[in-house]
């Protein structure tokens, strides 16, 4: 460990990181918040309630749940860095076989194989920035925060990319499946890349982890005792969800253009890259819950704020705010796990934070759907997903560090 430790530079160690980036900018950044994008114009053109449109990020995060679950063995079988690089495939091949059905069945079995894919690539990355992390513990919070921060490339990329495509193809049938075809095409040219750089890890971070069944076995018993934290995470999976599914159709509403839209989405997307240096001190220091619970405390304003005004300042601000904060709860929680369970518990670890992640993910589109086609149209379903974010934060509160 030490003689890696020593040969793996600092400026290597933020390449790689970066390199680990794109992994999470597929699997979460495009393959699923693009989708908040062309959610409106999907609507619109097929007839859907606000209960399926919710339905369609619902499926993902199902999908998510499956792939969660069989990403331990998959990584002791193949190995995360195998693992990150075909997730990444399979998803971009599911991204563009969305563009050719028009029926909700076949898109919501298209929605439920990306989140499946997804879940493999963003499990296997996160080993991958804890590994790297732990060679250079003194900088493992900024390491993983980038990882993590990749999503915000994806997102950013999709704000860029989504409305262009949507104009160009406004006179033909279903438009929006033009914008599929190119995020697609994005996802693929991303895991190109992300296949050549990954071939520099170091050894020492891409180990098969949990290659027993004894280490496999373990982390049942460590992380049932981040119970609380648990349950924090699997509220900020209900919550954040409802406002990256809806907020742009809640803009829309609100009469913001799409190059307002444009702007509101990029905005949120660069906060996320910026993010992981803002709470990189306070993920390396603290050992118990109370990361989460200030960072999912913080995201319930966000949700809240476009709800009380429609100003188009307070509007940026929520995205700022937003971007800003919600992915470094995901790097809370694999902080967490490295502060407090040994590392060969670490893949199981993550993955277990993932399925409750998953969890919450599946609940909160087609509530917040159900609530918005009532009275109080997506204003209220916004609430009610800054409620489930706050209620994660007291939740989290709870949490403390556990003895190794």
């Amino acid at each position: 460990m030490t003689t890696l430790a020593t040969t793996l530079t600092p400026a290597r160690a933020l390449r790689l990181a970066l390199a680990l980036s794109l992994g999470a900018a597929v699997s979460l950044g495009i393959t699923r918040f693009s989708y908040g994008l062309l959610l409106p114009p999907m609507r619109a053109d097929l007839g859907w309630s606000y209960t399926l449109a919710g339905g369609m990020n619902t499926a993902n995060a199902a999908g998510y749940l499956l792939g969660a679950l069989m990403t331990p063995a998959l990584i002791r079988r193949y190995g995360p860095l195998r693992l990150l690089v075909g997730g990444a495939m399979w998803a971009s091949l599911f991204m563009a076989a969305s563009g050719f059905f028009t029926s909700a069945p076949a898109l919501l079995a298209q929605r439920l194989l990306a989140g499946l894919a997804s879940a493999w690539v963003f499990v296997a990355g996160g080993l991958l920035a804890a590994r790297l992390g732990a060679l250079q513990p003194e900088r493992a919070g900024l390491l993983l925060g980038l990882y993590y921060g990749g999503t915000g490339f994806g997102i950013t990329l999709s704000a860029l990319l989504v409305p262009p495509v949507l104009l160009a193809a406004n006179a033909r049938a279903h438009g929006w499946a033009w914008a599929w075809w190119a995020l697609a095409l994005a996802c693929m040219a991303a895991t190109a890349v992300l296949g050549l750089a990954v071939r520099a890890m170091p050894a020492g971070a891409s180990p098969n982890a949990a290659t027993s069944p004894a280490a496999a076995a373990a982390p049942r018993s460590g992380v049932h005792r981040l119970g609380w934290a648990l349950a924090g995470y699997a509220m900020f999976g209900m919550g954040y969800i409802g406002y990256m599914t809806f907020v742009i159709a809640l803009l829309r509403e609100q009469g913001a253009s799409p190059v307002g839209v444009t702007v509101f989405y990029a905005l949120l997307g660069a906060a996320c890259v910026g993010s992981a240096r803002l709470w990189a001190g306070l993920l390396d220091r603290s050992r118990g819950g109370g990361p989460q619970a200030l960072l999912n405390a913080l995201l319930g304003v966000a949700t809240l704020l476009p709800v009380l005004s429609t100003a188009w300042p307070v509007a940026l601000l929520s995205g700022l705010l937003f971007g800003a904060v919600f992915l470094s709860v995901v790097a809370s929680t694999t902080a967490l796990v490295r502060h407090n369970l040994p590392d060969a518990q670490w893949a199981a670890g993550i993955s277990v934070f993932t399925v409750v992640f998953a969890l919450g993910q599946i609940v909160g589109p087609t509530v917040t759907g159900w609530i918005s086609d009532g009275m109080g149209g997506l204003g209220r379903g916004l609430v009610a997903s800054a409620a489930a974010l706050w209620i994660g934060a007291a939740l989290a509160w709870r949490q403390r560090p556990l003895g190794r």
